[in-house]
């Protein structure tokens, strides 16, 4: 026979007005708010190789020591900065302003008249060409065409791999270790 308080436990339910929005909450391991979502060994995606062709599974994070504490919502949202009402032109001022500057602009009214002459000045103003440094001398030309040129450089790279090949004992550049010719 049961007694009346493990009769409770089993058949325990909410009132129906709380049932929807009840705030009432048992905390779970480790003092934490809501469900732990940890996963288990099999269902972990990451894994770390063990040698000889076995894998496991990555080891686990530490759990977070801000668990079990509500976080305020000066911390999870952004406060203002400034007292309210202290923002600087509304959105409909500042509308009105560039469409005042925009008629303004097309009835040929460019702002004040030193703003308008100092743009003249900048206009007017011839630039200074730039001035070649007396020391420069151009890189003189071989003379040679690019087919000339590209044969001139693969002879000489050839000339080196016979040295090379020489020098270590070797026939072939593929018994080297770092090619000497480029492809």
């Amino acid at each position: 026979m049961k007694t009346f308080q493990q009769y409770r436990t089993i058949t325990e339910v909410y009132d129906t007005t709380v049932q929807g929005r009840s705030s009432v909450f048992k905390p779970n391991e480790g003092g934490r708010v809501g469900a732990q979502r940890k996963k288990t060994n099999p269902e972990r995606r990451r894994t770390k190789s063990t040698g000889g062709g076995e894998t496991t599974s990555a080891k686990d994070y530490k759990p977070r020591s801000d668990i079990g504490t509500h976080k305020p919502r000066s911390e999870r949202e952004q406060q203002p900065t400034q007292a309210r009402g202290t923002a600087g032109v509304s959105g409909a001022e500042a509308q009105r302003k560039a469409y005042r500057e925009r008629k303004a602009r097309e009835r040929g009214v460019q702002g004040k008249p030193k703003d308008l002459e100092k743009a003249a000045d900048k206009l007017l103003a011839i630039k200074p060409k730039e001035k070649v440094d007396p020391k420069y001398k151009p890189v003189k030309s071989s003379g040679l065409t690019t087919k000339e040129r590209k044969a001139l450089y693969k002879k000489g790279e050839r000339t080196l791999r016979d040295i090379r090949l020489k020098n270590l004992g070797k026939t072939k550049e593929s018994e080297l270790k770092h090619k000497v010719t480029s492809k």
